[in-house]
């Protein structure tokens, strides 16, 4: 059977209703509806189709699913036996969206009732296509709403408040002031500060620590990446809380400014590509190797959550969870390419002790 998609062209008399960008600009919310039924969609920016679930039909419902309707691009109508209003309802109200704070799920509410969820677990590829309130059961195109409120209504609490923090005044400068201090007892005084958010959400800062405390290296940390759980955490962790809020380190005996190009580099990186960052993950220099910031002899980087001779970073919490950070250290092309085919632990034993404050 097709899947179900957004319509391609204006045409064929689907009508667009919302269209709605999450605040980092990586997913966004398509409500379509024609004269039979309507549809949302989460999309990518490139277009693709990540989450979908049915919202309505306008016309009595069939016995069975359509399968032409779905060939031809249309909204699907969901069958008899499915929908809590088999002859149909009028045409939505008006619709809102409240986006999850890792910017991967939304939920739409009608006339300020919710009316859906597509969470950032849902795939329609999987079969889970979202929640929807009119929903009976489970189909290729919604899962009732009401049967996953246990699990859902806590995370849409959570998204509210979160926002409404986040628009709050001085909600960024009290988290900055908070990280800022957290560092300045665990690693030293702070020397300059640098903004690596180029005004896109979310707002991220880089902190200098310059040597002091016996060290001869300055040590870089990101300000920000902790103030939102990252997305697509729950897909992969088993606890998720314990990996959602991470900031970054890394330093060098260098130019700080050079070193400060791993931080903006990875800095909004999971919001902006829908991913999370952890404990023995890598990644490849977006650049050619003989820019990169700590060294041509490198051309990636391993982040991990202690490193010897650096200063422990942990204590610090957010949102009733602990903000990890994660430290970067320099990878060759082929230490990037052993991890990728036997995961970090192949490289552990082989990797120096003082890697990352001998580079720089």
């Amino acid at each position: 059977m097709a899947t179900f998609r957004p319509s391609e062209t204006r045409g064929d008399g689907v009508e667009v209703l919302l269209s709605e960008a999450n605040p980092y600009g990586s997913r966004t919310l398509v409500v379509e509806r024609d004269e039979m039924s309507s549809v949302a969609y989460l999309c990518a920016s490139g277009g693709t189709v990540h989450g979908a679930v049915w919202l309505a039909n306008h016309v009595p419902a069939p016995p069975t699913i359509d399968p032409g309707r779905l060939d031809a691009g249309l909204p699907p109508l969901v069958p008899r036996a499915n929908t809590r209003h088999p002859a149909g309802r009028p045409p939505l109200g008006s619709l809102r969206p409240l986006w999850f704070e890792e910017g991967d799920g939304v939920a739409l509410y009608e006339n300020d009732e919710l009316l859906a969820v597509i969470p950032g677990w849902a795939d329609i590829g999987e079969g889970v296509p979202g929640y929807a309130r009119d929903l009976v059961g489970a189909t290729p195109f919604a899962r009732s709403l009401e049967e996953a409120a246990r699990e859902l209504t806590p995370r849409l609490q959570a998204a509210r408040s979160y926002w409404e923090w986040r628009a709050g005044d001085g909600a960024w400068a009290s988290f900055q002031q908070f990280v800022m201090g957290h560092l300045d007892r665990a690693v030293g005084s702070a020397g300059r500060f640098w903004d690596a958010g180029g005004g896109r959400m979310p707002a991220v800062g880089i902190t200098e620590r310059p040597p002091e405390r016996g060290r001869a290296h300055t040590i870089l940390s990101t300000v920000g990446m902790g103030c939102q759980r990252m997305p697509a955490v729950e897909r992969y962790a088993d606890r998720p809380g314990v990996h959602a809020r991470i900031e970054l380190a890394t330093a060098t005996r260098g130019d700080p400014k050079e070193a400060a190009r791993l931080l903006v580099w990875l800095g909004q990186y999971p919001w902006h590509s829908v991913t999370w960052l952890g404990h023995g993950h890598t990644a490849r220099w977006y650049h050619r190797p003989e820019t990169f910031p700590l060294g041509p002899a490198y051309d990636g980087v391993v982040m991990l959550s202690q490193l010897s001779g650096m200063p422990d970073l942990s204590g610090f919490s957010f949102g009733g969870e602990t903000v990890r950070w994660l430290w970067l250290v320099p990878l060759t092309s082929a230490e990037l390419d052993l991890v990728a085919a036997r995961g970090y632990r192949a490289l552990a034993s082989r990797l120096p002790a003082d890697r990352l404050v001998r580079t720089g």
